[in-house]
């Protein structure tokens, strides 16, 4: 993309915000960097921003400005339905993402997974075997890092592995991955995208651009994911069938029929993450490597490496003979139960934050003769309370906040039992984001 001398506005002063913001600049744009924010009520300091000509607009709505622009660039957490947003299109101002922005200048082949849930374990787990195989491995997006921070630095024989979210999707116009990944499709984001017909649309349009050359892995076992429509080749996993091409869980091993390869991979149980959610996760992992040609031994050893990422099933520490996991990740409820179904030790559960309008009834029918106490929190507390009391599930308390969550799961904790955050709801009610709940939640764990 050619932004020189383009006037640009970013919306949103969030990590990728900035990052594009600093990018179009490099690329000689003129750059308004926007937040409904004061500058005062900002999380960082964006003094050096104006030092290097981004212009600031800060604490007011964009709505008077936006045609003074030639493009926007939009944060994910921005509802696409907002009036200026509508303007700027009625004006026929092109308005993409980060990831979207990013891809304009990106020289290498680009990884791409998305899906409901396991999204960020399988891109950091595709991210090692990649970086195993190509040294210079950008693994970016809705995992934390901006792709708009990296692309600089990668050349045509780099890779790129970015985990994509619906929101992100929303924004996507040119993006073509080389590899598209969809690992599952379950409710989710209804308070945003409004039909589970939009939502399954977006996880679509990630391999909407691609073509004959690339590829597409999808879920064999998912209900919506074989009937997702691409160019691209289809390629399938399952953990609960073999196919006759493509990778499965052949007994406790991952077996491999692909191209010319047929051949049982690595034993699950040798893994260092644990849960049938994990296994789908190594498969596609799998999947993704061998599309990308990376040797099958360092697929294998690179999987056989690989520990549970922060926040997702991560242990945190062992008092007393109770284990306690950090699973702030899992904001829905399907991940919620995935998590539940992984667990080997009788569960002490601390659940709730923001509702979603999520239907919690498979959640709580899953703490059947695993979950002996549920210790609820945030905003959607009493409709998850009235959940359990229509299913005879009444070992529940509800608690103020996260840190009496934690006092009130150790005290009903026995030893050889385990303390499990994991929420099945957002965090925005409580906290900033589901990392921030996470690292409080081991914080407060650590002073027990």
């Amino acid at each position: 993309m050619d932004a020189e001398n383009k006037r640009i506005l970013v919306c949103g002063t969030a990590r990728s915000g900035v990052a594009a913001a600093k990018l179009l600049n490099r690329r000689g744009a003129r750059v308004t960097l926007q937040d409904l924010k004061p500058a005062e009520k900002l999380d960082v300091s964006l003094s050096g921003l104006e030092a290097d000509g981004i212009k600031l607009f800060l604490g007011k709505n964009p709505d008077g400005i936006v045609t003074d622009f030639d493009m926007i660039v939009i944060s994910p957490g921005i509802p696409m339905e907002l009036p200026f947003v509508e303007k700027a299109k009625a004006a026929g101002m092109p308005v993409i993402g980060e990831i979207e922005l990013a891809y304009s200048y990106c020289a290498c082949p680009v990884t791409a997974v998305t899906g409901t849930n396991g999204k960020t374990t399988t891109t950091a787990l595709i991210g090692d075997i990649m970086k195993a195989y190509k040294a210079n491995t950008a693994v970016v997006g809705n995992i934390g890092e901006p792709f708009t921070e990296h692309v600089e630095t990668l050349g045509k024989d780099d890779w790129a592995v970015a985990e994509i979210s619906s929101f992100q999707l929303e924004t996507i116009s040119a993006f073509r991955p080389k590899i598209s990944l969809v690992l599952n499709i379950t409710p989710d984001h209804l308070d945003r995208h409004k039909t589970m017909e939009r939502y399954i649309e977006l996880k679509e349009s990630i391999g909407r651009n691609q073509t004959e050359e690339d590829f597409m892995i999808l879920n064999a076992d998912d209900p919506y994911c074989p009937k997702l429509r691409t160019n691209a080749r289809r390629v399938f996993f399952s953990r609960i069938r073999h196919l006759d091409e493509g990778f499965f869980l052949n007994g406790r091993c991952i077996r491999v029929r692909f191209n010319n390869l047929d051949t049982d991979l690595l034993d699950v149980g040798e893994m260092n993450i644990f849960g049938n959610h994990n296994v789908e996760n190594a498969l596609a992992s799998t999947a993704a490597g061998i599309c990308a040609g990376v040797p099958a031994e360092i697929v294998k050893q690179a999987i056989l490496d690989f520990r549970a990422v922060e926040h997702r099933i991560e242990f945190t520490r062992e008092i007393d003979g109770v284990r306690f996991y950090n699973d702030s990740k899992a904001t829905n409820t399907d991940a919620a139960i995935k998590a539940i179904e992984a667990m080997r030790e009788p569960i002490v559960l601390i659940g709730g934050g923001y509702d979603k309008h999520a239907d919690f009834t498979d959640w709580i029918k899953a703490f059947d003769g695993r979950v002996k106490h549920a210790v609820l929190l945030g905003e959607v507390a009493d409709k998850i309370a009235d959940t359990c009391r229509a299913f005879n599930f009444t070992a529940f308390e509800r608690v103020n906040s996260l840190k009496d969550a934690v006092d009130a799961a150790y005290g009903k904790a026995q030893k050889g039992d385990c303390v499990l955050l994991s929420p099945a709801c957002a965090s925005w009610d409580m906290f900033d984001n589901y990392e921030q709940r996470g690292r409080l939640f081991k914080e407060f764990v650590n002073m027990l």
